[in-house]
């Protein structure tokens, strides 16, 4: 009998030699005369142990990490295939604090199973929420969505159940369900994980999707820069549509949905729903003025339904175990888990999911390990490029959308990316609106010129030109291009930028009383 062992196939570890390695412990097998099973699974998310390699044995997976092509010797000679010790070993997987200390929900399967076999998804609870649902009316599945609590993961945190109603009461011949997987946040990568580490959860939610609002197509738009998630996705679509969970009669229910997975051409302002859905038309992403709402004139002026990836990837796990096993995590009206992921200056950067409600410092700490470099953590930036700084008087904050925004900050997509106090501030406050004037689409003046003007005006501060008008200036444009812009793009840009400021103005050669 074959000995089972398990070598990621995620971007992560194969940047990090996953493929080599893998390769490598085919050849020492091989040459030892004993007979493995490769399964090229998910990512676990504990990226600083990648590449991480698992054995089955009969206690569970035993796992080993980071290995290096060079450590395979040395582990076929602990006899590792057996559990054997080695320094690299780490004991069963399922017990590394870094995991057993997680709510595993939407990424309950990543790392476990092989991300492209149907039958491994199905093994694993893949498709019992699509099975409930094709027993339902459209009425009752988007009920059940809205009895969850779910929110839009992508940032705007707009209840998905609504969004999925208005839809669904929208009077049109063909309706559209568009997954918006160009996650271009700085520090994010649960879309890519999911993309790639559990495509057939997706491709289960939009299914659900469609069914509920009447939908009969979807697209999946998928950033440039994900082309093995592109593959992935695209490999499972196959299969789906092969066994019937895909096309003109899903599973013999009389009920169709088709799905096509579309690339961008790597613009940020892309991740803009209206900005997204001009690019799938073929068009320049450049953001639509609303109303009228997506929801009613969307994809080729149809109504449409447009979610994020983790999203549509938590629609299964609520359709299969009901709205309340979902909504009873979490808090306020923060409700279910949410993928956070740890980048920056942390000694454990990765992805970890929990319940609404866990705090900043205990992201940084009790999982991010604090900094990489050993100095203190000084600034966290959450909810990617456009995010609010918080500094570390504000990292006891939950995790919590209403919380964030009363500090003046936003959750975004969870990305966290940690600075130690060697940062300047100043230009981290610089970088953001320089971000800004470069990916603008140019549509409105406030965005377009706005974050041109304020990298000059943040050069003038930097320099130590007349920096309490300046300072005076910078707040005015920010405060213009906050209300003015015509989307989160100009909008969002002042939440970095006056963030670096109220909480650090030692690095814009201010003191605390010249800010206001």
């Amino acid at each position: 009998m074959s000995i089972k062992v398990y070598v990621p196939r995620d971007s992560t570890a194969l940047a990090l030699g996953a493929d080599e390695v893998a390769s490598a412990i085919t050849a020492g097998a091989m040459a030892r005369g004993i007979e493995i099973e490769l399964v090229r699974n998910g990512s676990r998310g504990l990226f600083w142990l990648e590449p991480m390699v698992e054995v089955a044995t009969p206690q569970g997976r035993v796992a080993f990490g980071p290995v290096a092509i060079e450590d395979v010797p040395a582990l076929f000679a602990a006899d590792f295939l057996w559990g054997g010790e080695h320094a690299l070993g780490l004991g069963l997987t399922e017990e590394i604090p870094y995991l057993k200390r997680q709510e595993r929900v939407t990424f309950a399967r990543v790392g476990i199973t092989d991300p492209v076999s149907l039958d491994d998804y199905l093994a694993h609870d893949g498709y019992a929420g699509l099975s409930r649902a094709l027993d339902m009316a459209s009425e009752a599945i988007v009920q059940e969505v809205l009895d969850s609590g779910l929110r839009g993961r992508g940032g705007a945190a707009f209840p998905t159940g609504i969004k999925w109603k208005t839809v669904m009461h929208a009077q049109a011949a063909q309706k559209y369900v568009v997954c918006n997987a160009d996650e271009g946040d700085s520090g994010t990568f649960s879309d890519r994980m999911v993309m790639e580490d559990d495509p057939f959860m997706l491709i289960e939610g939009m299914t659900i999707a469609g069914l509920a609002v009447g939908a009969t197509q979807g697209y999946i738009y998928v950033r440039s820069e994900y082309p093995h998630a592109v593959a992935a996705l695209n490999e499972a679509i196959r299969h789906a549509r092969e066994a019937g969970y895909l096309g003109n009669d899903i599973r013999g229910s009389g009920r169709a949905f088709e799905l096509e997975v579309r690339m961008g051409a790597g613009s940020y302002v892309c991740g803009e729903e209206t900005a997204l859905l001009e690019s799938l038309e073929g068009k320049r992403g450049i953001v639509r003025a609303k109303p009228p709402l997506p929801a009613l004139q969307g994809l080729f002026g149809k109504p449409t339904v447009i979610n994020n990836v983790i999203s549509l990837a938590a629609v299964p796990l609520i359709m299969s175990k009901g709205a309340a096993y979902y909504r009873d995590l979490g808090m306020g009206r923060s409700r279910g888990t949410l993928p956070l992921q740890l980048a920056g200056n942390l000694k454990h950067g990765g992805l970890v999911e929990k319940a609404f409600g866990i705090s900043l410092r205990e992201l940084l700490y009790d999982f991010g390990g604090g900094s990489a470099s050993g100095r203190p953590l000084r600034a966290v930036q959450v909810g990617g490029p456009l995010g609010a700084y918080l500094p570390e008087s504000q990292f006891d904050t939950p995790i919590d959308y209403e919380a964030f925004a009363a500090i003046g900050g936003t959750v975004g997509h969870g990305g966290i990316v940690a600075f130690d106090d060697s940062v300047d501030m100043a230009r981290q406050a610089r970088y953001a609106m320089e971000f800004c004037a470069a990916e603008s689409c140019g549509k409105c003046t406030p965005c377009r010129i706005g974050s041109t003007r304020g990298v000059e005006v943040m050069d003038k501060i930097i320099k130590g030109e007349s920096r309490p008008q300046q300072v005076h200036l910078l707040r005015d444009l920010c405060d213009l291009m906050l209300n003015g812009s015509l989307c989160a793009m100009g909008g969002m840009t002042p939440y970095p930028v006056l963030s670096a400021l109220n909480h650090f103005p030692q690095d814009f050669g201010v003191d605390s009383g010249a800010l206001n």
